[in-house]
């Protein structure tokens, strides 16, 4: 493909400049670089497409930047004109591309937004190619990750008793349909997240589904450091946040203890132990005394040393089927004694 600005008609020299453009992605373009010879007979259009660009001059210093560096231009060294020539290219490149990402912007992004299931029988979809800075940068708390499966969502039918599992890549990686055959339950976990990002989601992610339920497993990588340091306290009040937002909208409690781990592959040498011991007392104690009920999954599950065995998980971390199957009766009975309770 190539990009003719309409004014290189009025070229100098002549000649039209033509930027040969592979795959034009803001993210990844890169123009050629052509020989110095080619960069002066193309200066001037370079000049006048640019000038079309910036403002001409700056009114304080009455400095014509295009215009200086254009009658210079001829009279520099090979090495000077080569960066002469690429300063006033990333500027025309830059204009071109911002225009072109600020058309695409307007149309809307293409990609749809990452799904998960919506009943215990949808099947669970991909998540869309966006890089992990891109999405902490413009979306810390993950809002898009299930705004489309929201909205779809009918309310809940008469008598249904909708659940709704909230945590990270220990809930997001559980199959609830097969755990749980036929019933209404719904999975907004959200692979590496920490209690302050699930705040900022709980509304839009719990409460406006209008469950009678929620099942909360967070707080693990809160201990792995995952969005930076933050105090068993600080966790714990983000808990408490999040249970108090379900009360104050009819919505029942079941809180989980952290799983066990005793290391993080991706963080090694933490030690964490101590702090799971900590949180999960705290959990207990507080939902206890709000109540709330209680699923002790890391008394289940933990062997000699404080962690996952490996008949449970391949990483410590992440359980596998086995691991589910020991989850799913737990996590049951705390649903039911939930549902049969009263506010």
């Amino acid at each position: 493909m190539h990009l003719t600005h309409p004014r290189a008609a009025n070229c100098k020299v002549g000649c039209p400049l033509l930027f040969p453009l592979r795959d034009v992605d803001p993210a990844t373009t890169q123009l050629p670089i052509h020989s110095a010879r080619v960069a002066v007979a193309r200066l001037d259009c370079l000049q006048s497409i640019a000038q079309s660009f910036l403002p001409e001059k700056n009114p304080e210093t009455n400095m014509d930047w295009l215009g200086a560096f254009a009658d210079c231009g001829a009279k520099v060294n090979r090495m000077k004109v080569r960066s002469g020539f690429l300063i006033a290219l990333v500027l025309t490149t830059t204009a071109v591309l911002t225009h072109s990402a600020s058309a695409r912007a307007q149309q809307g992004d293409s990609h749809a937004a990452i799904t998960a299931p919506v009943a215990a029988q949808a099947p669970q979809t991909a998540a869309p190619a966006i890089s992990h800075d891109d999405q902490m940068k413009n979306d810390w708390p993950w809002l898009g990750r299930f705004k489309e499966d929201n909205l779809k969502l009918p309310p809940p039918a008469p008598g249904e008793d909708r659940v709704v599992f909230m945590g990270d890549s220990i809930t997001i990686g559980w199959h609830l349909d097969q755990s749980f055959p036929a019933k209404p339950y719904l999975n907004r976990g959200i692979s590496g997240q920490t209690t302050p990002q699930m705040v900022l989601r709980f509304h839009q992610d719990v409460i406006a589904l209008k469950p009678k339920v929620v099942i909360i497993l967070a707080g693990i990588n809160d201990i792995a450091g995952n969005t930076g340091p933050i105090t068993v306290e600080q966790t714990e009040d983000n808990l408490a946040a999040m249970a108090e937002m379900a009360t104050a909208n009819h919505i029942k409690v079941v809180l989980c203890a952290v799983l066990p781990a005793f290391d993080f592959p991706w963080r090694p040498g933490q030690a964490p132990m101590p702090k799971e011991i900590a949180l999960n007392a705290w959990i207990k104690t507080y939902a206890a005394s709000h109540g709330h009920e209680f699923v002790d999954y890391y008394t289940a599950m933990k062997d000699d040393r404080g962690g996952l065995p490996t008949s449970l998980s391949h990483d410590g971390v992440h359980p596998l089927p086995a691991g589910y199957e020991v989850m799913a009766p737990l996590a049951e009975a705390g649903i039911e004694k939930a549902l049969k309770g009263t506010f």
